[in-house]
């Protein structure tokens, strides 16, 4: 059991690092990134007693950046996992194809986002983790990798309880 564990870790760890070292975007499985990204934080997700939900449509694989992919994915389940950081939870995470696009929706069990931050949560630096938590980078490298790279979209939905970060991708890239 323990060696086949070693092994897909040292997969998802090669997948999700080859970031983009072409200039072409490449056609890119999402579930194969969330996939890998879940395996990469599976340590702090069995940490903090999160009960993670797949809920995965029929989707067509993507023209994308996958590195940059994973890190949008990194950014955002790794803060849905400290928004649940009291212990337990649920972490889903729902893809669908909606016309041209696909969306990737994470959605947390956690504190929620008050409206004062959520005006402000892609903006540069700004965070609500204590210092040393976390960059301050999060939410502005995701945006500007899904709008200037991806021509995609996230929006955010929050009350206590219950947050969704939707991420669109155009399937065309």
């Amino acid at each position: 059991g323990d060696v086949y564990k070693g092994q897909e870790l040292v997969g998802s760890v090669k997948n999700y690092t080859h970031m983009d070292r072409s200039q072409d975007k490449q056609p890119t499985d999402l579930h194969e990134g969330l996939r890998s990204t879940v395996t990469m934080l599976g340590h702090k997700i069995r940490q903090n007693k999160i009960v993670l939900e797949e809920d995965f449509g029929l989707i067509p694989k993507i023209q994308a950046f996958p590195g940059e992919v994973n890190q949008v994915f990194t950014n955002l389940i790794d803060n849905a996992i400290d928004a649940m950081e009291d212990g337990g939870g649920k972490l889903k995470i729902t893809t669908i194809q909606v016309g041209e696009f696909v969306e990737v929706r994470i959605n947390d069990s956690g504190t929620g986002i008050s409206d004062e931050a959520i005006k402000k949560v892609f903006d540069p630096f700004y965070t609500t983790k204590e210092i040393g938590k976390g960059t301050g980078m999060g939410l502005d490298l995701v945006l500007k990798i899904m709008k200037q790279r991806h021509h995609g979209s996230v929006k955010v939905v929050s009350e206590p309880g219950n947050t969704t970060f939707t991420l669109c991708f155009p399937i065309k890239g």
